[in-house]
């Protein structure tokens, strides 16, 4: 990779700075989606397969996921963060939690998730990457969900919403 400088802030921006590769990331950390299959399938803001094909190779390149046949279906892939991914838990915690509180369109739906990882704190962050390394590492299974917990907050926002 080309790289204009050895910045850390501008190296970061040239692996994650495009339109799609934190979204990818996100679905896979958040939503728990493990295929190609998957990810166009439940992708909210309808990424192109070519596009999602591409992100897959370059965060496989870049030691962000591994790929590993399914052993159910020949054909399928099942993708995995790595560590490296992991430890962007707090990155997008905070993320979310900038969007949430400066960008006007936000969903008060998908915000919810957003604001329980942000209310939650680092701690929270912590048990949500130990979850993840179970998830995605084959480490023990924690005995905190915080991915039922970031579901149950989506639900109840999605619930007060209906109720309006």
């Amino acid at each position: 990779m080309d790289q204009r400088s050895g910045c850390p802030i501008n190296l970061s921006v040239e692996l994650f700075g495009d339109k799609w590769t934190l979204v990818v990331l996100r679905d896979i950390m958040f939503g728990n989606l493990r295929t190609y299959g998957e990810l166009h399938a439940n992708s909210l803001e309808g990424i192109a397969t070519n596009i999602l094909a591409d992100r897959l190779k370059r965060l496989t390149a870049a030691r962000l996921l591994t790929a590993a046949p399914d052993p159910a279906h020949k054909q399928r892939t099942i993708y995995s963060l790595t560590d490296e991914a992991i430890a962007l838990v707090p990155v997008m915690a905070q993320l979310g939690a900038w969007g949430v509180k400066h960008l006007p369109a936000v969903s008060p739906q998908l915000a919810a998730r957003a604001i329980a990882l942000e209310d939650g704190g680092p701690a929270m962050w912590r048990d949500f990457e130990a979850e993840l390394r179970w998830l995605h590492r084959g480490a023990a299974k924690p005995d905190r969900s915080v991915l039922a917990e970031l579901d149950a907050a989506y639900r109840a926002a999605e619930g007060a919403g209906r109720a309006q």
